[in-house]
């Protein structure tokens, strides 16, 4: 994302508690790197401790406190700025929808059906610490997003890999809906929501075609022509998870999402149908032919 906003022209600057970025946090409490902060146009917070995980109790603790700390001390931060950031997009997740099932209608913001259960617990509990940041020069935007699809690094990498390995076949019953956005798109997103004075509170940040999970790995089987496609009942999956250390909701819950508001605005994606943004992943990771 950093990338994308260089080549607009603007500075980009990343806190990172890795060392990796060009400023370092403990996402924890104020410090050096909260000047930074004086004078931005935009704070973007994708800060939080992957899911990829079992939920352990210590694990459960991490995923939440990473959110809801990291949140709160950038509210922090801004209101002690003298000239505070306009806008302030948050990372939350599109998970915070009940699991839909068959023909039920998308999730909207405005119409959407908040579900129950830890990583709905975790979504809520960072969106309210969002809203309970005072922060009256600086516009607030909880972006409920999906999972993004990219060539490098996240989860689509994975699904291709295992894809060809021949697990391409329906997971579990395989009807569980995927909501999905190519990355592309979500940098176009958050460019378009940081310029859209009347966008604030929720945002899904999805693609408008969720597709049930037996067509996506129907999708990416019909490109990669794996020799053979081996069964993935949920029984396998829940071992396999337990060998991997993380969870089957990841794969099993179905998240069906529609991104009213940004169609509302006027918001174009580039990849509205999945087909066309794996095609195009898959191409620029060099698994079929340009």
């Amino acid at each position: 994302m950093g990338v994308h906003f260089q080549r607009l022209g603007f500075q980009v600057i990343s806190i990172s508690r890795t060392g990796v970025g060009d400023v370092r946090w403990d996402a924890r409490t104020l410090g050096p790197w909260a000047q930074e902060l004086e004078g931005a146009d935009l704070l973007v917070n994708l800060a939080g401790r992957t899911v990829d995980c079992r939920y352990t109790p210590a694990n459960r603790q991490q995923i939440l406190a990473s959110r809801f700390d990291s949140t709160t001390v950038l509210g922090a931060a801004i209101a002690a700025c003298q000239q505070p950031p306009r806008v302030w997009l948050n990372s939350s997740t599109a998970t915070i929808y009940a699991h839909t099932v068959g023909s039920q209608p998308a999730n909207t913001e405005a119409a959407g059906q908040i579900g129950t259960g830890f990583s709905v617990s975790v979504a809520k509990a960072w969106e309210a610490a969002l809203e309970a940041c005072p922060t009256p020069a600086t516009r607030k935007v909880a972006l409920r997003t999906s999972i993004v699809l990219g060539p490098d690094g996240g989860a689509f990498p994975v699904m291709a890999r295992l894809a060809r390995w021949g697990l391409c076949s329906p997971q579990g019953s395989g009807q569980q809906w995927i909501s999905w956005l190519h990355i592309a798109d979500f940098c176009r997103a958050i460019e378009f929501i940081a310029q859209t004075e009347c966008l604030s509170g929720p945002v899904n940040v999805c693609a408008p075609y969720p597709l049930p999970n037996w067509e996506f790995n129907s999708l990416i089987a019909n490109y990669l022509h794996p020799p053979l496609q081996l069964p993935q009942p949920r029984w396998l999956l829940e071992v396999g998870a337990f060998v991997l250390h993380t969870e089957t909701e990841l794969i099993l819950k179905s998240r069906k999402v529609y991104p009213q508001r940004l169609l509302d605005e006027g918001f174009n994606f580039t990849y509205f149908t999945c087909e066309s943004a794996m095609k195009d992943l898959l191409k620029e990771m060099h698994l079929i032919d340009g």
